[in-house]
């Protein structure tokens, strides 16, 4: 066999740890932005925050203030004013950014954050599930009973027992047993669990893991679950015939799964979303402020500058030198990274209200959009877009929004028009409503006609207008008509 030496040329990117930095805190919400500057402000000395007043009187100045060279991110002004400000006043036409850092007489509270339980995210995941009437109810009743760890404590053989009894209806416990793992399988996963055991088996079952690991963890969990939680490795390995370095491979991915998935969530006091934006209307404009009303402008300190500059007179040790050399510039490129995030979170921003503008207008009619159409529109990297949006969320009039709610696919019609999926869904939803509500009447008709003949025909005649008058607001829903008859499939 000969061996050959070759050689080839690639081009390789590299990030430096400066933009790395940068886009470490791109991706950070607002809170974790706030905790992030704290602890930079503990471990560098040379970084302080300015006080309103001395952001009123004074400029800091900082010479050679860096530059971010990322090709997904526009470029800091060369400006050596670190002030807050700098960034903030390049509005756009017909969008208008707020001032910040006044006093606070001056400031405006932002409204008041928005609660999203778990248990409302798992009843609007349900109306999507193939259930009929009966096995809606008893899913509220399910979702009702789950406790702050995401298990349902309760024995589901007694919530069907007391739902037959106190509403009438007949609904077999296998059939409990299927809603039950229906509910399992939304999003968290393994919520609605009766003990850990299948709380961890639902998530490797719905999980995208090593299928060879995952098959061993099956295994464990459904037929030597005793030998796992007791620790008896030695016995695991032997009854799986697989070796001890098998096994830990294994047990680790069993360790990555959640064994409360619903720690944090259910309570609603201890799950409040802070919105990173505020999107307001003024006169056909649209105010946009990002809110870190919380998140001070920093500067370097003054103290140690004045310091340096006394004692290089007199001489000062290369280790000190040193010390401070490497926090000064770790200072100005943190500086640096905090504005240009600001100047970029902006940047999608603006886009976004410009993209989806008669839905800030309306609160209905949201255009499909996808992240290459903000990067195409403000000339940055998709990469960047999506560090922006994920985990972001903006109040509007009409409520508080993930961004991701703005980003969806789009359906064409056979008239060519082009609309968004997350409509389709929306008008979906209307109607599934709306056939609930007639299938309640329906019901109650039928009750009253048992009991009494005259007061079922009363019902009966009630009961006609009232389907009547939903169906036409079906019927003549252009929506509905466009969406469900002329979407191309």
């Amino acid at each position: 066999m000969m061996l050959n030496l070759s050689q080839r040329q690639t081009l390789q990117m590299k990030l430096t740890p400066q933009q790395v930095q940068y886009l470490q805190l791109l991706q950070l919400p607002v809170l974790a932005l706030e905790q992030r500057i704290k602890a930079e402000l503990e471990m560098n000395p040379l970084l302080e925050e300015v006080d309103e007043a001395d952001l009123l009187q004074e400029q800091e100045e900082i010479k050679s203030e860096p530059e971010i060279d990322n090709e997904t991110a526009e470029k800091s002004d060369p400006d050596e004013s670190y002030s807050i400000e700098d960034f903030m006043n390049d509005d756009l036409d017909g969008y208008k950014v707020s001032q910040h850092y006044v006093s606070n007489e001056d400031r405006e509270e932002f409204p008041q954050a928005s609660e999203v339980t778990l248990l409302q995210k798992l009843r609007d995941q349900v109306i999507f599930l193939d259930l009929n009437e009966e096995e809606k109810i008893l899913s509220e009743e399910i979702i009702g009973n789950i406790d702050e760890d995401g298990y349902l404590r309760r024995d589901l053989s007694l919530i069907v027992q007391d739902l037959n009894l106190s509403q009438n209806l007949n609904i077999s416990l296998e059939q409990a047993e299927s809603v039950l793992k229906k509910i399992q399988r939304l999003d968290p996963p393994g919520i609605a669990s009766r003990n850990l055991q299948e709380c961890l088996i639902v998530q490797l079952e719905v999980g995208d893991y090593d299928p060879e690991l995952t098959e061993l963890a099956l295994k464990i969990l459904r037929d030597y679950f005793n030998d796992f939680s007791m620790k008896h490795y030695e016995d695991l390995a032997k009854n799986l015939g697989i070796t001890m370095e098998k096994l830990k491979s294994v047990l680790e991915l069993i360790q990555k799964l959640n064994p409360k998935p619903g720690e944090g969530q259910i309570n609603p006091q201890q799950n409040y979303i802070i919105p990173d934006f505020i999107v307001e209307s003024d006169n056909g404009d649209f105010i946009i402020t990002l809110n870190d009303r919380n998140v001070p402008p920093l500067r370097i300190n003054k103290k140690y500058k004045e310091l340096i500059s006394r004692r290089s007179k007199n001489g000062v040790s290369d280790g000190v030198k040193d010390f401070i050399k490497k926090r000064f510039e770790s200072a100005k490129w943190f500086i640096a990274s905090i504005n240009q995030r600001r100047e970029t979170m902006m940047k999608v921003m603006r886009a976004i209200v410009e993209k989806q503008r008669q839905f800030f207008e309306t609160g209905e009619n949201l255009k499909p959009m996808i992240y290459k159409d903000i990067a195409e529109l403000i000339n940055m990297d998709i990469s960047t877009i999506s560090r922006v949006v994920n985990g972001k969320y903006v109040q509007t009039e009409y409520g508080v929004y993930e961004l991701r709610h703005f980003f969806s696919d789009k359906l064409t019609t056979t008239s060519g028009e082009e609309i968004s999926n997350k409509e389709v869904k929306k008008i979906i939803k209307e109607i599934i409503h709306i056939l609930d509500e007639e299938i309640k009447l329906a019901c109650h008709m039928h009750k009253m006609m048992q009991e009494d003949t005259r007061i079922g025909f009363e019902a009966a005649n009630q009961y006609f207008f009232t389907v009547n008058d939903m169906m036409e607001k079906v019927l003549n829903c252009c929506r509905i008509k466009n969406l469900l008859l002329n979407v191309d499939k």
